[in-house]
């Protein structure tokens, strides 16, 4: 390998010595941008920051290719520009350098590595003091104007607009704060330009150069230019650091900084109700991935811990397909809930042609992936149940890091995907949905929800088997051993490997034994009169609408059988990561890592069950991160921008229900607390507010349990509840469901209530309007 090389010359093997600048331009310069000739020394010619002798004849090759023009040069350590840390103006460079002076300038460069404010600078950011340096000779443009932009709004990060500024004259004055900057914009979706008339000739220029260094990159860039005789120059390019979310290291996340965008936690926050371990995100990113419909652009995000569906991205798409914004909110109402009305949902500028090009084709790709599931689903439903129970016994026989090496990537990883693909695929639910919509308008929303109270048709939903399952064993129809086979892999956090499930519990049967006892709690009881009330609600309909009945039953069997295979296929899904933790579980025991095993993404399991350890020195920090998340309280159900947990906690304006610095402010409804009417009913009674399933055991039978949401491992707390009120959720949610199914009232996705109302608190719950009063 050689010490030096031209922009046009560099190998992928030295570009990785280059450091952050010079691989930037190196890119740039072989990608076709107008970028100034140059060449770059690697960090491998320099030690103790002064070049080795060895290096001169590569530097003297690549100098001599250049014209004898004036020159800059310009640092290049490894760790600068880099998408954490910029270093900008913390090393030297030198500007105006004559062929001659070359060598003096390339050692006072590198020696600026060593001064007292990069040590300062590394010690505030924690980075190693000691840096290699590589050293960037370009030609040097005498600029006319000189600018910065950046192709997304580092403050808000909204990717509506390029913004930037400029000065006239050389750029170290737009760096120092010497000169006033004009500032200027450029529309990302048309290329419109506002600013000074001076740059309006190279606005065009300018996007296209932006939308490329994007491509090049694959990401948000703060970029450097100057003009100099009419030509437009790209001097740098570097990330927009400000918009960086997540140091993988430390596990220091937050995806709500990239970006300006409207997130809810309504339903994937069903799913992953908790903080996240660093596992489990890695594992949702990666069935993100796989099943992405926009390119370049993740459903699921982690803010702080916690997950969020970003609905910039599914309203954004749907804009591009025909729909206008309030109508797309209405679509996805049942599955996200209400957007409050003052909260405005940020649009990304897609390109129309390309984005409905993109979603064909993965369109394409999902029908084929729905069609195979449809083949492939009776198999996974009778094999899932023995594959458990059978992988369960084979980690628990492994010795080795070998034998977990196969288990992982032969068996558990692979078999995961394959049931995401059929459950994501084949499990829709929007037969329901337009059901639902249409009886509210024929008989009303209570109506409409008792006449879809009745999932279960024939059968028992598998959402509610864990709470019959207890009766069942009570009876003596079902073993203790058996139950926690079945159902004993639904929790609370069953999506997170990180969290024990109750089969790991061995009083976890018992305990729930004791308590339908002492509570005479009879589900089979709530759901045969609920099922009577169903019946009541069908007459009442044939009653009105007699020529509708054999439409209603189409489509009433149609939506049972839908939810049914859909719980089925979730319940099967979840068993996956049950038999996950064990292998973790095993994998910590066999290496002495314990839990932090968990700290670990999922990606870098099967490294380290091949014998690579590099990522152990980052689990302490991990595991920090991860705790301190799990101290902060539930976030709001919306979020709309850049979140600081930090400085909403301390807001004395702090709200539940959203967070939006730009939203004019709503006064809570003089009437009472509004949500979605999500199980038939009236009831009053007694508040007991519950700010996760571990104080459950504090809820008694006959109080109204308001909580931020539930899933299936709240369902055992259900029949002790006169009513339910969530935060989150919405008429599809699944206290919604289990409450229609066993005749509970229930009111979803208020998302304030738990902010609201106290413990003790005398409350009337209206599931039929959607409305909670105090007494």
């Amino acid at each position: 390998m050689n010490h030096a090389y031209s922009f046009k010359e560099i190998s992928g093997e030295a570009l990785a010595l280059t450091g952050g600048k010079g691989a930037s331009l190196c890119k740039m310069f072989g990608s076709g941008l107008n970028v100034p000739d140059g060449f770059v020394i690697l960090a491998s010619a320099f030690k103790d920051y002064q070049l080795k002798p060895e290096a001169k004849a590569d530097i003297e090759k690549c100098l001599a290719a250049l014209p004898d023009v004036p020159l800059a040069v310009r640092s290049s350590a490894l760790a600068e520009d880099s998408a954490k840390t910029s270093f900008a103006g913390e090393f030297e460079s030198v500007l105006d350098v004559r062929k001659d002076s070359v060598f003096a300038a390339i050692n006072r460069v590198a020696a600026s590595a060593s001064s007292e404010r990069v040590s300062r600078y590394s010690a505030f950011h924690n980075i190693d003091a000691a840096h290699d340096m590589a050293v960037v000779v370009q030609i040097m443009i005498k600029a006319q104007i000189s600018g910065v932009i950046f192709s997304a709004d580092p403050i808000t990060g909204s990717h509506v607009n390029m913004v930037g500024n400029y000065v006239f004259g050389a750029g170290e004055s737009l760096v120092s704060g010497e000169a006033n900057a004009y500032s200027f914009t450029i529309a990302k979706l048309k290329a419109q330009y506002s600013g000074d008339k001076v740059l309006t000739a190279y606005a065009k220029e300018m996007h296209k150069a932006v939308e490329k260094i994007e491509g090049i990159f694959g990401r948000e860039m703060d970029i450097e230019w100057v003009i100099a005789d009419k030509r437009l120059y790209i001097v740098q390019a570097r990330p927009i650091t400000t918009l960086e979310t997540i140091n993988y290291d430390t596990y220091e996340i937050n995806q709500s900084l990239d970006g300006d965008a409207l997130w809810t936690s309504n339903n994937v926050g069903e799913a992953i109700p908790g903080v996240m371990s660093p596992f489990a995100w890695s594992l949702l990113r990666e069935m993100d991935l796989e099943c992405q419909k926009v390119p370049d652009y993740y459903m699921f995000g982690n803010i702080c811990g916690r997950t969020y569906s970003n609905i910039s991205v599914t309203i954004s798409a749907m804009r591009v397909l025909g729909f206008n914004v309030p109508r797309a909110k209405a679509l996805i109402s049942d599955a996200f809930g209400h957007v409050p009305d003052n909260l405005e949902i940020p649009i990304y500028p897609f390109k129309t042609g390309y984005l409905i090009k993109e979603m064909f084709v993965r369109a394409q790709k999902s029908l084929k992936r729905m069609s195979d599931s449809k083949k492939q689903k009776a198999y996974y439903l009778e094999h899932t149940p023995v594959w458990y129970v059978q992988t369960l016994k084979d980690i628990e026989k492994a010795n080795s890091k070998e034998e977990l090496q196969v288990l992982w990537t032969g068996n558990v990883r692979p078999f995961l995907s394959a049931l995401w693909y059929i459950w994501f695929g084949g499990a829709g639910s929007v037969t329901l949905i337009s059901l639902r919509k249409k009886l509210a308008k024929m008989v009303g929303e209570g109506e409409a929800n008792l006449l879809c109270s009745n999932f279960s048709g024939q059968g028992v939903l598998v959402s509610m088997q864990p709470m019959l399952g207890i009766e069942q064993v009570i009876k003596g129809k079902l073993s203790r051993a058996k139950y926690l086979e079945f159902y004993g892999h639904r929790s609370p956090n069953e999506f997170d490997p990180y969290y024990p499930y109750p089969a790991d519990d061995p009083d976890y049967v018992d305990n729930q034994i004791k308590e339908y006892a002492s509570l005479d709690l009879k589900p089979e009881e709530l759901l045969k009169r609920q099922r009577q009330e169903f019946q009541k609600a069908k007459d009442r309909f044939a009653q009105k609408y007699p020529s509708k009945v054999k439409w209603l039953e189409k489509r009433l069997l149609k939506v049972s059988e839908d939810a049914n295979a859909r719980e089925s296929l979730r319940n099967e899904f979840n068993k996956v990561f049950r038999v996950m933790r064990h292998l973790l579980l095993k994998t910590g025991e066999i290496t002495a890592l314990g839990d932090d095993v968990f700290m670990m993404y999922c990606f870098e399991i099967p490294h380290f069950l091949q014998g690579d350890t590099s990522m152990l020195k980052h689990l302490p920090d991990r595991r920090n991160s991860f705790e301190k998340y799990q101290n902060l309280p539930a976030f709001p159900q919306f979020i709309r921008g850049r979140f600081n947990p930090q400085e909403w906690l301390n807001s004395a304006n702090r709200r539940q229900d959203y967070y939006d610095p730009n939203a004019g402010t709503s006064s809570p409804s003089s009437e009472g607390i509004k949500g979605f009417a999500g199980a038939p009913g009236i009831v009053e009674g007694r508040v007991r507010v519950l700010h996760n399933f571990e104080e459950g055991k504090l809820f008694q039978k006959g109080e109204i349990l308001v909580t931020t949401m539930t899933n299936i491992g709240w369902t055992p707390l259900f029949p002790k509840a006169a009513a339910i009120v969530t935060d989150l959720g919405a008429p599809l949610s699944h206290a919604a469901i289990v409450a229609r199914e066993i005749g509970i009232p229930a009111v979803v996705g208020t998302g304030n209530a738990t902010a609201l109302l106290q413990t003790g608190d005398t409350v009337i719950v209206n599931g039929n309007t959607g409305m909670v009063t105090k007494s």
